[in-house]
């Protein structure tokens, strides 16, 4: 294929016979612009496999999240309730203010009371003697999060209990 415009005498041609000018690599030929069938597919599979992959580690994320607000709610809750507990006259009111500071512990850290529940626990048949130890155990079911039906599936995410102690002192 004789080149397009000739070449001064004593140059040589610097396409050998036989093969074929493709022209140069790096200029784009004029014909065949954007034409090509991929152009644009990588935007389009890089989106896909972005959400893909995403999607499920940003719930996983989340979810460890409830994990962990959940793990302190109980702690946080077991503490406060053995604490409550013995600065009361009697067994009756301890438990009673017990179970409101696990409920307004448990808000604190957004997760519902009704998943919570809450045993005592005396060393002593009296709960209020001084020197009794009083053990608070708090249990807590975190739910999935974003699940619609989670309660009717039983689909937790983790099952949780913390357990506080307290000696009751000789002077209230």
């Amino acid at each position: 294929m004789p080149p397009s415009s000739p070449e001064p005498p004593g140059v040589p041609d610097p396409v050998p016979p036989g093969v074929p000018d493709l022209g140069r690599p790096d200029v784009p030929d004029p014909d065949t612009a954007g034409t090509n069938p991929e152009q644009g597919s990588a935007v389009v599979e890089f989106t896909f496999l972005a959400l893909l992959l995403m999607v499920p580690v940003v719930y996983f994320i989340i979810t460890l999240g409830q994990l962990q607000g959940g793990s302190f709610a109980v702690a946080g809750a077991a503490d406060q309730a053995a604490k409550v507990f013995v600065a009361q006259a009697d067994a009756g009111a301890g438990r009673a203010a017990a179970e409101q500071a696990v409920q307004l512990a448990l808000a604190d850290y957004g997760q519902p009371a009704g998943n919570a529940t809450l045993e005592t626990a005396c060393s002593s048949p009296d709960c209020t003697a001084a020197g009794s130890a009083v053990t608070v155990t708090v249990r807590l079911t975190v739910p999935l999060p974003f699940v619609p039906f989670g309660e009717a599936l039983r689909l937790d995410a983790g099952h949780l209990s913390a357990t506080s102690t307290q000696i009751v002192g000789r002077f209230r």
